[in-house]
């Protein structure tokens, strides 16, 4: 029986104990209906999971006895940042959920110059909290013990300025010459830019993102990235064909 996975951010020791945070103790006792004695796992969003019961239920919230250590599941080879324009609504929480299930290694929300999204700096925060609830979710329910790293929204040309490290970057292109599917494999990380539902300006290109072709048809933006990483994680990735040995 797979046990029930909560995401507790404190420090997880074997023998000891923990308390889970508010959203992880509404789920538990009100979603749920856990009881003390019940078991579950409980991971810290940087690789580190443990089998666990319920210890007490007060009104502080919900304390668990952290038993013994398990492996958690390797992240995938291939580090792949999503630089994702804000889209409105379910779109963008969409689209972090897939691509944290599809073991992205970071995510950077970005306003560009046509996002029909506008965010003031209280904006950006509470929205950030918003997504990150949307991240630990996803990692909860696909078996990831590393949360990907979830960066405050900030203006495309802002994150642009930045010096990267990044071996490949990538930007889709309906007009594009090369498919994704062809591009040749990147010698350390790749960074991802996946524009706004009214378009994208040549800032991408000049930054230095390639261009590349996802097919024959327009996708939404919520769509484009999670077709993307589904891509990039089979050709360099943990969905790659086993070789042959």
């Amino acid at each position: 029986m797979r046990l029930t996975r909560v995401h507790c951010a404190a420090p997880l020791v074997q023998g000891g104990e923990a308390t889970l945070p508010d959203a992880a103790t509404t789920h538990v006792t009100r979603v749920l209906r856990l009881r003390v004695g019940d078991r579950l796992a409980v991971f810290d969003g940087r690789g580190s999971e443990h089998h666990a019961e319920i210890a007490a239920i007060t009104g502080g919230g919900v304390r668990v006895r952290l038993l013994e250590r398990v492996a958690s599941r390797p992240e995938s080879p291939l580090e792949v940042t999503l630089v994702q324009a804000v889209s409105r609504g379910e779109r963008m929480d969409w689209a972090l959920q897939k691509a944290t299930e599809l073991g992205v290694s970071a995510i950077a929300p970005v306003l560009c110059a046509r996002s029909v999204v506008r965010l003031d700096a209280d904006q950006a925060g509470a929205k950030l909290r918003h997504l990150q609830a949307i991240v630990v979710a996803a990692c909860e329910q696909s078996g990831r013990s590393v949360l990907p790293e979830l960066r405050l929204p900030e203006p495309l040309r802002a994150w642009l300025a930045r010096p990267t490290a990044a071996g490949l970057r990538l930007v889709l292109d309906t007009d594009a010459d090369t498919e994704l599917s062809a591009m040749p494999a990147p010698t350390g990380a790749v960074e991802l830019l996946i524009g706004p539902e009214g378009g994208f300006d040549d800032a991408a290109r000049a930054a230095g993102f390639r261009p590349a072709r996802l097919g024959p048809r327009v996708l939404r933006t919520e769509t484009a990235g999670v077709a993307a990483l589904a891509v990039l994680q089979s050709r360099w990735g943990d969905l790659a064909a086993p070789r042959a040995t």
